[in-house]
């Protein structure tokens, strides 16, 4: 073959230049779902996302206000602050408090009744909302006809929310309902700012029905609080609303 032909051939096999190429179509991108569902949602704007945020904030103290109990709510925004002006603490985790609340009730018959001990958790249920343990003696005592490991009581101890709403029930609704109640003793502290409390009759409180009691029956109800001295105990319950007897100076 002469050289001439070759070199005609060679070249009208050379590949085609880029502008060449550039005129074809490009082929069409695929559209894939999530670009899809991007496109008809449109996106949150920033107001929007504000609005959002504010609205969660404002309902978080409602809700924290109307769970917390009315004494509690008392207690730190007016009792905190009159004993810290009172008593002039240097430090606000020195200003007392009420820890615990315990009731206590004895049943010395549950040995000829023997219903007293169910009828007595019955009554310490309805009244404080939280079932009892059973006390047991822990010796025995022939005098009293009495052996080691015998159910002689029930007692329970409230704490948080629960013992909020039992002090604001007994301070403002049962304790107004003994016969000729003219305030409770102030004698009745320990020394270390904790109070102590004997009731006769267990019908005091409003959720005893009467008529479903088999006889009438007292208890002991004990108000540990955080104060060092006798003086800030009874300012304490005092300022919490507990109605104690007036004396000649007061």
């Amino acid at each position: 073959m002469p050289r001439s032909n070759r070199l005609e051939e060679a070249e009208a096999e050379e590949p085609k230049t880029t502008e060449e190429t550039s005129d074809k179509p490009q082929p069409r991108a695929r559209k894939t779902r999530a670009s899809s569902s991007a496109a008809k949602k449109p996106s949150t704007t920033t107001r929007s996302r504000r609005t959002t945020a504010a609205a969660k904030v404002d309902d978080s103290p409602n809700k924290t206000m109307s769970t917390s109990p009315a004494l509690l709510r008392r207690y730190r925004d007016e009792v905190k602050i009159s004993l810290g002006q009172e008593f002039k603490y240097k430090n606000v985790m020195e200003i007392p408090s009420v820890r615990k609340v315990t009731l206590n009730i004895g049943l010395g018959e549950s040995k000829t009744n023997a219903r007293a001990m169910e009828s007595a958790i019955k009554d310490i249920t309805s009244i404080t909302g939280q079932k009892p343990v059973t006390t047991r003696a822990r010796k025995s005592i022939a005098g009293f006809k009495l052996r080691e490991g015998e159910p002689i009581g029930v007692a329970v101890t409230l704490r948080g929310n629960r013992m909020y709403d039992f002090l604001d029930r007994l301070f403002n609704a049962s304790l107004p309902r003994i016969r000729d109640f003219r305030g409770v003793s102030r004698k009745a502290f320990d020394g270390h700012g904790n109070y102590s409390l004997g009731l006769r009759e267990q019908i005091m409180f409003p959720e005893i029905d009467y008529g479903q009691i088999d006889r009438i029956r007292g208890m002991q109800i004990s108000i540990v609080t955080s104060a060092k001295t006798d003086a800030e105990g009874m300012r304490l319950l005092e300022l919490m609303g507990l109605p104690f007897a007036r004396t000649n100076n007061s």
